[in-house]
């Protein structure tokens, strides 16, 4: 059996022609695919506008500097996610404090959002930044409303949950980046995501004055844009008006994008098959996956799966034997705030219980759309043995 990765991209001859096409044009970066790319993802979310980048942690940035992030905002995210999460607050001078996880999922726990919350005067609070952790997206409709309740923004970091929804109280799919709830959402196509473009990433909204204002943001804070023009000298003429970043993504790679996209809702239909698979294989096990498909889909939630994550605890002595079978494993994530940049920077005394006890008994194992029904099993018999040895 050949090596079996925790993830992997899949590139087809479709792609590699889209490509081919965009390096054999007049444009290789800013030309005709970026825009292409945002209007056709805006549309698979269900957003009204979406602006491409150069990857989800220029996304997270540029969405924290659209808000007005600044050395006195302070915004609550999950320590349970990718450091970019929580790092796009710093990047701005602001103040992050964490929320724990509910258990039963890896989300952040909004009954612990709402003590943070009460816990302080209104307006001490700014922001929130919750992750669609493994593909699962996070109520929005309650997060949404404690949100508004305590005058806050709302970034969905949804890198994990393209395609994912859930169904709200008057029984309407809520796609994850719809920005129906929040004010800004944030997807990353990094090789192991659902959709693939090398390096890339993606924001979303509803909201044209943060969509004109990340689109100055994302080019040096420099517009052309003639009702935007302060002056005009000519038909050369452009303004930098604020500063802002080159965090634009090329032409080639967002031709990329666009040939995934049009495979996204098939690969999604076969991440979910090989998680039902794997839940149906360690029922009556001691392996735990974090959360249950089937239950899910009761509940009205479609998981998108990037990540199928379990819990044992034995994490450590699975994942080397693993290894030895030529099985990479990963563990996502090591909490944030005990990563020794936080601890050494008013992070110390950080204590959240649940995710602490996550880490230590998370272990996602390999999901992607071309893992075969024998690699699977192959995974599947191999854990199984192991914790039977």
């Amino acid at each position: 059996m050949k090596a079996i990765p925790y993830g992997k991209q899949h590139i087809t001859e479709e792609d590699i022609r889209a490509v081919a096409e965009v390096l054999e044009s007049d444009f290789l970066t800013q030309g005709p695919k970026v825009g292409e790319f945002e209007e056709a993802f805006a549309q698979y979310v269900n957003s009204k506008y979406a602006v491409a980048v150069s990857n989800g942690t220029a996304a997270l940035h540029l969405s924290a500097l659209a808000l007005g992030v600044n050395p006195d905002t302070r915004v609550i995210t999950t320590p349970i996610t990718f450091a970019a999460s929580a790092n796009c607050i710093l990047y701005c001078g602001g103040k992050v404090e964490f929320a724990d996880i509910d258990p039963a999922t890896g989300l952040m726990d909004l009954k612990v959002v709402r003590r943070m919350l009460e816990s302080k005067p209104k307006g001490y609070y700014h922001g929130i930044v919750p992750v669609d952790f493994a593909g699962c997206p996070v109520n929005l409709e309650s997060l949404g409303a404690l949100a508004k309740e305590h005058n806050l923004w709302i970034i969905e970091d949804a890198c994990h949950a393209p395609g994912a929804h859930f169904t709200d109280s008057t029984g309407q799919v809520r796609k994850c980046g719809d920005n129906y709830f929040s004010d800004l959402s944030i997807f990353s196509f990094h090789p192991v995501k659902h959709i693939a473009t090398g390096e890339g990433g993606m924001i979303t909204t509803n909201d044209e004055r943060l969509y004109k204002k990340l689109l100055k943001l994302r080019t040096h804070g420099i517009t052309k844009a003639p009702d935007q023009l302060l002056g005009n000298d000519g038909g050369w003429y452009y303004e930098m008006q604020e500063l802002g970043y080159n965090y634009r993504i090329p032409d080639m790679l967002c031709a990329l994008g666009l040939s995934q996209l049009k495979k996204a809702n098939e690969r999604l239909r076969e991440r979910i098959r090989i998680a039902n698979r794997y839940d149906q294989a360690f029922e009556n096990t001691p392996i735990r996956p974090l959360v249950n498909n089937t239950t899910l889909g009761e509940r009205g939630i479609l998981h998108a799966y990037h990540l199928y994550v379990i819990r044992t605890a034995q994490r450590l002595e699975l994942y080397n034997k693993l290894r030895d079978l030529k099985i990479f494993t990963q563990v996502h994530y090591i909490p944030v705030h005990t990563m020794p940049y936080y601890r050494a920077n008013g992070f110390a005394s950080t204590s959240c219980v649940h995710a602490e006890k996550y880490y230590e008994e998370c272990l996602s194992l390999p999901m992607y759309p071309t893992l075969t029904a024998d690699e699977q099993e192959y995974v599947i018999s191999s854990i199984l043995n192991s914790i039977n040895d």
